[in-house]
């Protein structure tokens, strides 16, 4: 996966520093990512839970907005020892 925040205008690092809101909007912003920050902001819940709760998104879809919010540390992914294995 590339780096996304390529392609949003010729901005420099230092402008990019400047304005946090902008970076902010780059994070948190797209169709899905303010539902799963609502819904992982009150409670954890496993990875099929969040799809059902979440009408319309795609396990891909699904998949990349997490890693992308894991990336950015925004959300933790944590695995926990239980049969079947919880994350």
């Amino acid at each position: 996966m590339g780096n996304r925040f390529n392609g949003f205008g010729a901005c420099s690092a230092e402008v990019k520093k400047a304005c946090p809101v902008e970076m902010t909007l780059h994070i948190i912003g797209g169709k899905w990512k303010g539902i799963i920050i609502d819904i992982l902001s009150h409670k954890s819940v496993r990875f099929n839970e969040l799809k059902r709760l979440i009408p319309g998104i795609t396990q891909r879809i699904l998949t990349l907005q997490l890693r992308e919010l894991e990336a950015d540390g925004v959300v933790k992914r944590k695995v926990e020892n239980t049969v079947p294995k919880k994350v």
